[in-house]
This record gives structure tokens, sequence and C-alpha cells, in this order.
């Protein structure tokens, strides 16, 4: 497995977490960190605290593409998988968009619902379709 795609899955597990304690992921990051459970790769910091400081943006975004579907209806492992690939796809300059919506769709593949990878993907792909009015 690759080392990124380790990071994201890593960063999925923070923000899962985080997201049914009902805290800031970056919160969650920095104990882990503190309790010498910190990701051992870089790239899962900058994910979580990428999200973390986008959310409410990202979490607009989502709203405004998740048709019929709230934030708080949708799983919450297809919730932060798309949260992470939202990031990916707007602000992650150094990610491919096939990539990041590839590592979302095996993601969501592995550890959601079996109707999960068609919700996620016709969500990212309708936001990389507009991404550039999106930035």
């Amino acid at each position: 497995m690759a080392a990124r795609t380790k990071a994201r899955k890593r960063a999925l597990d923070v923000l899962f977490a985080a997201d049914l304690r009902g805290e800031s992921a970056t919160e969650a990051l920095d104990r882990a960190i503190a309790e010498g459970e910190g990701p051992t790769n870089e790239y899962t910091a900058v994910l979580v605290r990428g999200v973390e400081e986008h959310r409410a943006r990202i979490d607009e975004v989502l709203g405004q593409y998740a048709e019929g579907w709230t934030l708080q209806r949708m799983p919450a492992v297809d919730r932060n998988v798309l949260r992470l690939g939202v990031w990916e796809l707007l602000y992650a300059d150094d990610v491919p968009d096939p990539v990041a919506i590839s590592e979302a769709m095996t993601l969501v593949t592995e550890l959601s619902t079996d109707e999960s990878p068609v919700f996620v993907n016709g969500v990212l792909g309708s936001v990389l379709r507009d991404k550039a009015s999106l930035v």
C-alpha cells in the first residue's frame, strides 16, 4: 500500500473518531500526537488539518452537491471520505484530481455500504466538474 494511501486511511480514522465524539479533528490529532500515537506519515496531519481548516466551506459544498442527503443523514464514513476527497480536489495542488477521486473510492468501497461508492463517486464527480467555480 502506498504511503499516501495509508496516510489517507489514518486521516479518515482521525476524522471519523472526532466526528463521532463531536470534537475538532485537529484536537483529536493533537491528542494522538501527545499520547505518542500520532501518524507516522506527515501527510496524515496535512489532510486532517486541511479538512479542519476548510471544513465550513467543504461542508457547504457537500450540502450543495449531495442531492437529497444532509451531512447528518450520511453515514459517518461517507461524510468524512467526502470531506477528504473535496479537500484534495479543491485545496491539494500536488494531488491529481483523478487520484483524489480514486483514493476516496477505495476508502469508501472498503469501509462503507454497498451503495456508498456510487454516491461518493457522483458527489466528487460533480464537485470536480464545477471545481473552477468552487475555489
